[in-house]
């Protein structure tokens, strides 16, 4: 556990980077620290290491005062991952993540036989190993930091905008990743963004900073969306946030209808009405796009598949959320969203207006409940009586 209690952090010149910061992150708790740039978050999260010192205020990890401990012993107890990997040019990456056992005191031998157990864990093929961080994509570098900061397997991982500077495929498979290891391992992680959607992704927990380094909010996901502590967090979260906070809403529910297909050997055969599209898919039933009574026009004078048909908007897989769920269908051409199975297959379409209808009904057996868990507790509060 890690608590900040009244910290303070100013600068000689006068600059507040955060004010009065009263904080508890519990053990194996997935926190987000986010806010706009300089307002204090990174400095917070580099006090619980010690490469920040508090002006005023205690941090206590475990219940330890860490001004009390050694800088190095603490800074080794933890694992810290910063934007760029942070790698050392000139060693391997197998050297690279046995750095810290290294330091701890293990052998090289046995620092470098879990070193490679760790890029297992995280994801990258051991052919890599023996490289040097030149040599890797940013997304491998990226993985690298995180399978180092893992390595002594701390039980607080420190994670400073580790993805903001690889591109948005990238990020997410990372973001992904991280999610899995952290089901896994069930680390302390705090993690520092500036990116909202990310913090509502990853976090058990989202803390959101303001300018003047205040604490504007401190709660789950959920509340954050949906109930904005003050003026400056509802702002931040955006005008959208309700549909961000579909994302907390499953989509098991929503009814699948049959979707009108074709191969692209059977477009020629099509005849279609104008208003009507039908989606293409290949011999294994993975959609390629929409097609409507132009774009079969098009095919028949002669052009290419790809110059006929419209993109087909996201994809929807069974499992996933309310906003996946409607993202699929407001972004597809036809209005219809696609449905499609572990191995890529359409398996149906869904209505935007049906998963409008599937989260009101959702509120109304949420409202339902809280009723009657009010109603139980007049019930108990009057037998006492």
């Amino acid at each position: 556990m890690i608590e900040f209690a009244h910290v303070t952090k100013q600068y000689p010149d006068g600059t507040t980077a955060v004010d009065d910061l009263d904080l508890r992150i519990d053990a194996g708790s997935f926190t987000v620290f986010v806010g706009p740039s300089g307002c204090g978050k990174t400095t917070s999260m580099r006090m619980i290491n010690r490469m920040i010192t508090p002006t005023s205020g205690t941090i206590l990890v475990d219940g330890r005062d860490i001004s009390t401990l050694d800088a190095v012993q603490l800074r080794l107890g933890m694992g810290y991952v910063i934007q760029n990997a942070g790698l050392l040019p000139h060693r391997t990456v197998v050297d690279n993540v046995a750095t810290v056992p290294v330091l701890r005191g293990d052998s090289r031998r046995e620092a470098r036989r879990a070193a490679l157990d760790v890029l297992e864990r995280v994801g990258l093929d051991l052919s890599l190993a023996t490289r040097y961080p030149a040599q890797l994509s940013g997304g491998q570098q990226q993985r690298v930091g995180v399978a180092r900061a893992l390595a002594a397997d701390p039980p607080i991982l420190l994670m400073d905008e580790p993805f903001s500077a690889v591109d948005p495929v990238v990020r997410e498979d990372l973001q992904a990743e991280m999610q899995r290891l952290q089901a896994e391992l069930n680390k302390t992680i705090v993690f520092v963004t500036h990116d909202i959607d990310e913090a509502v992704k990853l976090g058990d927990r989202i803390a959101v900073f303001g300018r003047g380094g205040r604490l504007q909010q401190y709660d789950a996901p959920q509340r954050v969306l949906a109930a904005p502590a003050t003026d400056f967090v509802a702002e931040f979260v955006g005008r959208d946030r309700g549909y961000r906070g579909l994302s907390f809403r499953g989509a098991e529910d929503v009814v699948l209808h049959d979707i009108r297909t074709s191969t692209e050997a059977g477009l020629s055969e099509l005849r279609l009405q104008q208003g009507e599209w039908v989606l293409v898919v290949t011999d294994a039933g993975a959609p390629r796009g929409w097609i409507d009574v132009t774009g079969v026009e098009s095919i028949r004078a002669g052009n290419s598949l790809a110059d006929s048909t419209s993109a087909g908007g996201s994809l929807f897989g069974r499992g996933a959320d309310l906003r996946q769920a409607l993202d699929s269908a407001i972004s597809s051409p036809s209005g219809i969203g696609v449905a499609v199975n572990e191995a890529g297959a359409v398996i149906g379409g869904i209505d935007a207006g049906e998963v409008i209808a599937q989260l009101a009904e959702q509120r109304k057996a949420e409202d339902q409940a809280r009723n009657s868990r009010h109603f139980d507790g007049q019930h108990v509060e009057a037998t006492d009586r």
